[in-house]
């Protein structure tokens, strides 16, 4: 069962044991050799730079780092794209989903009780832990949106608001890689894929058939009850921190819980935690005490549950820093720039066209470091 401890301690750690030629040979299998960095790049605490500098100066072979680091570059691909097309993420970006008979998630899903073992699994344990495998991830994406023929965005809300890494471009481009709205053709995955990376033998599901047959295969009985996605999320009750109006403050959320944001500096620093974000893109009670948890890494980090207008309220917003994020276009004050892998930014319509660009300034910064 996996855990993910709050400390920095530990996270710093985790890094420093990432094992990148076993990651290589082993990542999609359910025991494979992954960094268990996610959560902590999602919440901002550590950025993909940072992770590829530690892995530079390993000093390995490029080719045994480079899988890993072609991983990584994944999420600064789904984050330009999120720049770029903005809210055209929680659309079916380049062509319609289809077909689609409903826009809810499938009962068993939720229930866990779809009949294949290692996805039921999976679920209970995304509950219990808020952590799912992400070649599992792609399974369940691929029963809800391909043979289900649920619309992709409501299950890939659910599963969002479950992941201690939930990042709503990963996730939801990744949903819209599998229904085929944001790739050339749909993901499948049958029952002997599942054995084979998830140590199973099992057989006689709805997913023990052939690829061809799985593409016309008419949506099993269990898949057919569907239901909205339901939340239950308290923010927590403090009282207003206290703030003098006219110093430096830097804005934390729930996408930036950098503890290395300014270090030593005489400022205020807020965790502003709105309403109305957490309204428009739920998450469970875990994932927000887990990001107060690591909020707890930032010394003298004060929570303010409240609107950024009521920060404004109190603050002169000339004094307010945040980080550029897409999420943060009501924000007012001093943006600063997130930290990258390299310098290519921009939509690029699939993934090679931005690794071929980015690659050059990684093998740069790899000749550099050996």
């Amino acid at each position: 069962m996996h855990t993910f401890p709050t400390d920095i301690i530990s996270i710093e750690e985790r890094v420093r044991n990432i094992q990148p030629a076993e990651y290589a040979s082993t990542r999609n299998f359910r025991n494979g050799m992954v960094t268990r960095l996610s959560p902590y790049i999602s919440r901002g605490l550590i950025s993909t730079r940072r992770v590829l500098e530690h892995i530079l100066s390993l000093q390995l072979p490029f080719h045994k780092i480079e899988k890993l680091v072609q991983e990584l570059a994944w999420r600064d691909y789904w984050q330009q794209i999120w720049i770029s097309k903005k809210g055209e993420i929680f659309q079916d970006l380049r062509q319609p989903q289809a077909p689609v008979s409903n826009f809810g998630i499938p009962k068993a899903i939720l229930a866990a009780h779809t009949g294949i073992a290692a996805v039921d699994e999976a679920i209970l344990e995304l509950y219990e832990t808020g952590y799912m495998h992400n070649h599992m991830r792609m399974y369940v994406a691929s029963i809800c949106c391909n043979i289900a023929n649920s619309h992709w965005r409501e299950p890939a809300r659910w599963m969002y608001s479950h992941l201690l890494d939930g990042d709503l471009g990963s996730n939801h481009l990744s949903w819209q890689w599998v229904a085929g709205t944001n790739s050339h053709k749909k993901y499948y995955a049958n029952q002997r894929n599942i054995n084979y990376y998830f140590q199973n033998d099992q057989e006689h599901t709805f997913l023990d058939a052939e690829y061809e047959q799985l593409e016309h295969l008419e949506t099993p009985s269990i898949l057919k009850e569907n239901i909205p996605l339901r939340v239950d999320l308290t923010l927590p009750k403090t009282e207003a921190p206290r703030l003098a109006n006219s110093k430096t403050t830097l804005v934390y959320n729930y996408y930036n819980l950098d503890p290395y944001w300014h270090p030593g500096e005489d400022v205020q620093r807020v965790f502003l935690l709105e309403p109305s974000f957490f309204e428009k893109y739920p998450v469970q009670q875990r994932c927000l005490d887990f990001a107060v948890a690591l909020s707890q890494n930032i010394q003298g980090i004060q929570l303010f549950v409240g609107e950024f207008s009521d920060l404004m309220a109190q603050m002169d917003p000339q004094f307010l820093v945040f980080k550029e994020h897409p999420t943060n276009s009501h924000y007012r004050g001093r943006e600063e720039a997130r930290e990258w892998m390299s310098a290519v930014q921009g939509y690029y319509p699939s993934f090679f066209a931005f690794w071929k660009k980015c690659e050059k300034d990684i093998v740069k910064a790899y000749e550099l470091a050996i």
